[in-house]
């Protein structure tokens, strides 16, 4: 079979949940191609349709449903593993901040900017993921929007949360959070197989997990197991193998909210 070409993040969430099917343990399953990169690179390359089956933001989805079409497992929604917002002062509000982020187009932003309403900081610059604790730490920018394993190491770099992101949102919503949604390229994979193979991934992840461990050390940003441990058991849930009512309407809320903000074009309800 004629080998699919795939993008995810190294971080130890996606290596746990496409262990089996990168390496050939998928029945069925075509060869695929990997490659690694940040979310906010994926962002931008499924916009020109670059990869087969592609892991995303939530929030990147009104400018990419035209050549993709969303999976209901593989990605990336929960409780409680919201982005968070770090500052290294007292400060109480972004008035005159430069904030960094980890991409325009990513749901961390998308519900940083819903968050802040007409408070806005002063200054906004992307960057990549693992500059941003380093660079708030020694004052480079006033605040950074963090996810994934900064949750756990945050303290190491002397910062503190401004606010939880997540806890905002279901506190506000009672819905979990929407963050990395898987796609496949239209006229390319057919949905349906694509949700079978990367399922099974799923449950060989969760049957054998130190099958993968090496796999998730040898990409891993932060090499620390036990985080990488705790990364894995907050973000591969329930929803990483089947969305659900649930998680699709947490998704057309964002979306839903994020257009009637002006932040992104409007898109039909997705459904199951």
């Amino acid at each position: 079979m004629e080998p699919l070409s795939v993008a995810y993040s190294p971080c130890p969430n996606d290596t746990f949940v496409f262990h089996a099917l990168a390496h050939g343990l998928v029945a069925g399953a075509p060869p695929v191609e990997v490659t690694f990169a940040d979310v906010d690179v994926t962002n931008t390359a499924a916009e020109r349709g670059e990869f087969d089956l592609v892991k995303v933001s939530y929030a990147a989805l009104p400018w990419l449903l035209d050549k993709y079409e969303l999976l209901p497992c593989g990605g990336a929604l929960g409780r409680g593993c919201g982005p968070l917002l770090l500052v290294n002062d007292e400060r109480a509000d972004l008035a005159g901040a430069t904030v960094a982020v980890p991409g325009d187009r990513t749901t961390a932003y998308l519900l940083f900017r819903l968050w802040a309403g007409e408070v806005q900081p002063a200054r906004v610059e992307v960057v990549p993921f693992h500059e941003i604790m380093p660079g708030v730490a020694a004052g480079r920018w006033d605040a950074g929007l963090v996810i994934h394993e900064a949750r756990f190491t945050y303290q190491n770099y002397g910062l503190r949360s401004l606010v939880d992101l997540g806890e905002w949102w279901e506190s506000d919503t009672g819905l979990p959070i929407p963050l990395g949604a898987i796609l496949a390229r239209r006229g390319k994979v057919d949905p349906a197989a694509a949700t079978a193979w990367i399922r099974e991934s799923v449950r060989a992840a969760w049957a054998d997990p130190a099958a993968s461990r090496d796999y998730v050390m040898a990409h891993a940003q932060e090499m620390d197991p036990a985080v990488q441990e705790q990364h894995i058991a907050l973000y591969v849930n329930e929803f990483t193998a089947e969305l659900g009512d649930a998680g699709y309407e947490a998704v057309n809320a964002l979306l839903g909210r994020a257009a009637k903000a002006g932040f992104t074009p409007e898109v039909p309800p997705l459904r199951a």
